[in-house]
């Protein structure tokens, strides 16, 4: 049995049915090569070792996950693969006695590993922890913005991204807050309603009742009752909150919840959460109105 893959050079395993395609970010590795093409070459980029045997079923299922993923990432990372019957002391070097045994090496030295046919979700997880992607990055510097309150950039970042992976949840819900923090509120509802999978969802739901309430002054849907100070007071800080006020903004929602706790079911109170997760747990107007919350509710 032979590969049929795109590009690259197509080898047949010693056994005739387990066979690999070579490219230039997939090669064999052996006791005479490691050095070069392992612990050098992860002094420059991450190089992931594939310790396999022509006989190891959960090899078959791995190997061609970790290769396919390996051409994928277009030189964010090599795999290097070891047969363990034809390198012995390297898999002794290694600690190898299990396998498929993967080992990340970065500077030459291991910084991650696994062992077992792991699911690809985990492997791509893996993976990104030792050799993120330009879209990882992207993200990454999205994040950064989003801290320095740089929100129509940290937008700018985010799209681009989504653009090429639209199930990117952790670049959605950085889209949702800096679209928030805009008071844009209808369009960051939107990317709620239709959130992709992933871990993001819960932090994502925290930010809806901001994010409604944004829609709003951005509508400016509300008719207020002359004589219902409440909803006036409370139309107020959500004006606050859509200009980047939060400080005051927050002031106004504790002012409201004081007066009545359980106003419009309790929305004031999910409207702080919702600025909490936009700020981050770490910023010092969460830490201060995450007390004032408090003490007002209890």
């Amino acid at each position: 049995m032979f590969c049929s893959p795109t590009g690259g050079r197509i080898v047949k395993s010693q056994t005739g049915d387990l066979c690999m395609t070579t490219t230039e970010y997939i090669y064999d590795s052996s006791e005479a090569t490691f050095e070069n093409d392992v612990i050098r070459r992860s002094e420059e980029t991450p190089v992931v070792v594939d310790f396999w045997a022509p006989w190891c079923g959960p090899c078959r299922v791995l190997g061609p996950t970790l290769e396919r993923l390996a051409n994928e990432s277009d030189g964010a990372f090599y795999l290097a693969k070891v047969n363990v019957d034809e390198n012995p002391q390297l898999s002794m070097r290694f600690g190898v006695q299990g396998i498929p045994a993967v080992k990340a090496f970065r500077d030459g030295k291991v910084v991650n590993e696994f062992v077992g046919a792991q699911p690809e979700p985990r492997v791509r997880e893996f993976l990104k922890e030792i050799a993120p992607t330009e879209a990882d990055q992207s993200v990454e510097d999205a994040a950064s913005m989003l801290a320095t309150r740089h929100w129509a950039e940290a937008e700018e970042r985010y799209r681009v991204v989504l653009d090429s992976q639209p199930g990117n949840s952790a670049a959605a819900v950085g889209l949702i807050k800096a679209l928030v923090a805009q008071g844009k509120g209808e369009a960051a509802l939107s990317y709620i309603e239709d959130f992709p999978s992933g871990d993001e969802i819960v932090e994502a739901q925290q930010l809806e009742a901001l994010a409604r309430l944004m829609s709003e002054v951005e509508g400016e849907n509300r008719h207020l009752d002359e004589d219902d100070l409440l909803a006036a007071q409370y139309w107020q800080a959500a004006r606050l909150l859509a200009k980047g006020q939060h400080a005051a903004g927050m002031d106004g929602l504790l002012e409201v919840l004081r007066t009545d706790k359980k106003y419009r079911g309790g929305e004031p109170r999910k409207v702080m959460l919702g600025i909490f997760a936009l700020l981050g747990e770490d910023d010092p107007l969460t830490r201060e109105y995450r007390d004032g919350l408090a003490n007002v509710l209890f």
